[in-house]
């Protein structure tokens, strides 16, 4: 039998040396080669703590029910028209879709061809959509006529149109979520950790739109006021919901409305009782946190989910309530919950949105209650 001599046994080494290297030079090749370049997170927002809320729910799902079961697939938002009875919300297959509240019957009422997310009524009852890839669209009331109010400024054109509400003079309040990346690749965005948001404002009795603020880190939500001197937006990564002056002598001005929020926001919705109910995400988890902290973690974990990867840890969705000053009241989420992307108090119930579900989430607060912090 032969056998092998030093050299032979040192190229069989060395064979096998290369074939373990190779994964490692070409995954150290590629990552130098991308050009995806992920920015510092501000450190004031990493430095902020988790909020606690005095009363909790830990077990949103123990209690829920569920709307609309396979009616509605990925209803991202939720606004309520109290005069009609019925809820609005826009789904993953164009649909803007209403579900009656006595009965949660769905019914499909005006298909956009795009993807609707945010949603709020005129003040003569039409429907003002954003879609994240048409812009910003105006419903009529019985819902004949669809029109494209606005779809860039500036010369920029939107690339992820998501929050939005309406004052009392018809003036469109609005978010631009990036003007980098659609809504399929809004993970990108968040990785990439640079403020490629902006809010703006659209004025239909001149149909001029303005920007108000830019360099936003994905700007979401928005909510008016109930005094209409000012609104609330979201910034997701930030973990934060500012305040923006559009009346008196403030005019103009930002300052912080809430931040340290225990999970990412997403949208914010006022419920004409005196509190904002803001829908986190996910929870701010200890991946979360590691990712926010190193770029270069964030541009592999990108590269990754670009072939095919898909990103974990977005779970202990929720939704998180504050008063007019921004301070905790309640939060309600749930450990294996995702994506709850709008959440807004009706009667004595929470109706969640979400970009995952095939459904509504309906919770009877009354029943169910957060209750005090243990």
């Amino acid at each position: 039998m032969p056998t092998s001599t030093p050299s032979s046994r040192n190229r069989k080494r060395s064979f096998v040396l290369l074939w373990l290297l190779l994964p490692v030079l070409a995954s150290t090749a590629l990552y130098r080669l991308h050009t995806f370049d992920p920015a510092p997170l501000p450190l004031t927002a990493l430095a902020a703590p988790p909020l606690k809320a005095p009363l909790l729910n830990a077990r949103l799902l123990s209690g829920a029910e569920v709307v609309g079961s396979g009616r509605l697939d990925g209803p991202e938002e939720i606004a309520y028209h109290p005069e009609s009875g019925l809820i609005y919300t826009g789904c993953v297959d164009g649909w803007v879709k209403r579900v009656r509240l006595n009965d949660s019957v769905v019914d499909d009422w005006v298909n956009t061809g795009g993807r609707p997310l945010g949603i709020a009524f005129g003040p003569q009852g039409e429907v003002i959509v954003a879609d994240a890839d048409k812009g910003l669209l105006n419903i009529s009331k019985d819902g004949s006529r669809t029109e494209l109010v606005t779809e860039e400024a500036e010369g920029v054109r939107f690339k992820l149109t998501d929050g939005v509400d309406v004052g009392e003079d018809g003036v469109i309040y609005f978010t631009d979520a990036s003007y980098r990346y659609s809504l399929k690749e809004f993970m990108m965005d968040i990785l990439e950790g640079k403020p490629n948001g902006r809010l703006l404002s659209h004025d239909p009795s001149t149909k001029t739109t303005t920007v108000l603020l830019r360099d936003l880190y994905f700007a979401n939500g928005i909510s008016l006021s109930p005094d209409q001197t000012h609104l609330i937006f979201c910034e997701t990564p930030l973990r934060r919901c500012s305040k923006y002056h559009i009346r008196g002598e403030k005019r103009g001005e930002v300052e912080i409305f809430v931040e340290g929020l225990p999970g990412l926001p997403d949208n914010i919705r006022h419920d004409r009782e005196g509190h904002y109910w803001i829908a986190l995400a996910t929870a701010y988890t200890a991946q979360w946190k590691v990712l926010f902290r190193h770029p270069t973690l964030r541009k592999v974990v990108a590269i990754a989910t670009k072939y095919g990867m898909e990103l974990q840890g977005a779970k202990g969705a929720g939704v998180f309530q504050v008063d007019l000053e921004g301070k905790p009241i309640a939060h309600y989420y749930d450990p294996s919950l995702s994506f709850i992307t709008s959440g807004l108090k009706i009667g004595n119930n929470l109706f969640c949105g979400s970009i995952s579900y095939p459904h509504i989430t309906r919770l009877n607060l009354l029943q169910f209650p957060a209750l005090p912090y243990p």
